[in-house]
C-alpha cells in the first residue's frame, strides 16, 4: 500500500534539487505522487476501504496545493516536474 524505503530514498535522490535535500516542492510532490499511485492500485481491490479513500484524497490535496504553491513560485520548475512525473496530460 505504501512505497518502500528504497523506492521513497530513490525518489528523494532523482528529485532533490541539491545533496541531502528532501523538503523542496519537488521532492514532495513526487513522493506523494508515488503514494498515491500505490494507493490508487489498493483502492482498485477495495473499492469500500473508506479509511484508505480519505488518505488518498488528503494526498491529492496536498500535492494539489504543492503544485499550486510551485506554479506561483517558479513557473519553469513547475513545468519541467509536470513533465519529469507525467502529470496532466
Amino acid at each position: 500500500m505504501s512505497i518502500s524505503k528504497e523506492q521513497k530514498q530513490q525518489i528523494i535522490k532523482d528529485f532533490a534539487i541539491q545533496a541531502g535535500d528532501t523538503g523542496s516542492p519537488e521532492v514532495q510532490i513526487a513522493l506523494l505522487t508515488a503514494n498515491i499511485a500505490a494507493l490508487s492500485e489498493h483502492m482498485k481491490t477495495h473499492a469500500k476501504d473508506f479509511h484508505s479513500r480519505r488518505g488518498l484524497m488528503r494526498m491529492v490535496s496536498n500535492r494539489r496545493s504543492l503544485l499550486g504553491y510551485l506554479k506561483k513560485t517558479d513557473s519553469n520548475r513547475y513545468d519541467s516536474l509536470l513533465k519529469r512525473l507525467n502529470l496532466r496530460k
